[in-house]
C-alpha cells in the first residue's frame, strides 16, 4: 500500500529517507500550534524528529501529502499496522500544516486512504486515536465515517492542556465502509 495515491486535490506518497523529506517533517513539527496535541506545544528538534517520528514513518504507511495544483507539502497522512494490533486492523493518522487546517485536506487525504485500505484484502478494522479534547480531529474521523469506540486514559511524556479528560479511539470497520459506500 506504499504506492502514490492521488485524490482531485492532493497528492499522498511515502516518504523517502533523505534531508528534503526530513526538511519537510522538521518545519512541520517546528509549530508549536501543530504540535498543541502531541507534545503541549513544544516543537520538536530535528534530532527528536529524525530519531523518533521520521524513522516510524519511513517504515511504511506514512505519505507526504502535497497539493497537486502547486507541490506545496501541506502534511502528512498515514494508514499503518500496528505492531501488536490485532489481525486485520490499522490506525489512521494525519497532521498538516496550520496553512492547510479548515479546508477538507484531513477528510480528503483520510478518506482516500480508508477506501484503498479497505480494498487492500484482509483489511476488516481503522482506527484513529486524539485527545478527547481536539475536536477538530474528532471532526475528521467523524466525516469519514469513523465512530467513538472510547475513551481512555494514558501517560504522555509531554504534558498537554487537557489530557486530564483522556485519549478517544474512532472505529470504522469494513462492513460499515462496505454499508455506507455502497462499495463492492
Amino acid at each position: 500500500m506504499d504506492a502514490c495515491l492521488t485524490t482531485p486535490r492532493l497528492a499522498l506518497r511515502p516518504f523517502a529517507d533523505t534531508e528534503d523529506d526530513l526538511d519537510l517533517v522538521v518545519e512541520l513539527d517546528s509549530d508549536p500550534a501543530v504540535m498543541r496535541y502531541i507534545t503541549g506545544g513544544r516543537p520538536m528538534t530535528r534530532a527528536e524528529i529524525r530519531a523518533e517520528s521520521f524513522e516510524r514513518m519511513l517504515r511504511g504507511g506514512f505519505r507526504a501529502t502535497h497539493l497537486r495544483e502547486t507541490g506545496e507539502f501541506i502534511g502528512w497522512h498515514c494508514l499503518r499496522r500496528l505492531p501488536g494490533a490485532p489481525a486485520g486492523s490499522a490506525d489512521l493518522g494525519y497532521r498538516l500544516r496550520r496553512a492547510a487546517w479548515g479546508k477538507g485536506y484531513a477528510t480528503e487525504g483520510a478518506l482516500a486512504l480508508i477506501e484503498q485500505g479497505f480494498r487492500e484484502p484482509g483489511l476488516e478494522r481503522i482506527t484513529a486515536n486524539t485527545m478527547y479534547v481536539n475536536a477538530p480531529s474528532r471532526r475528521v474521523m467523524e466525516k469519514c465515517g469513523l465512530s467513538h469506540s472510547r475513551t481512555y486514559f494514558e501517560d504522555w511524556p509531554h504534558p498537554v492542556e487537557g489530557d486530564e479528560h483522556g485519549d478517544v479511539e474512532y472505529v470504522l470497520t469494513r462492513r460499515e465502509w462496505l454499508r455506507h459506500t455502497g462499495a463492492s
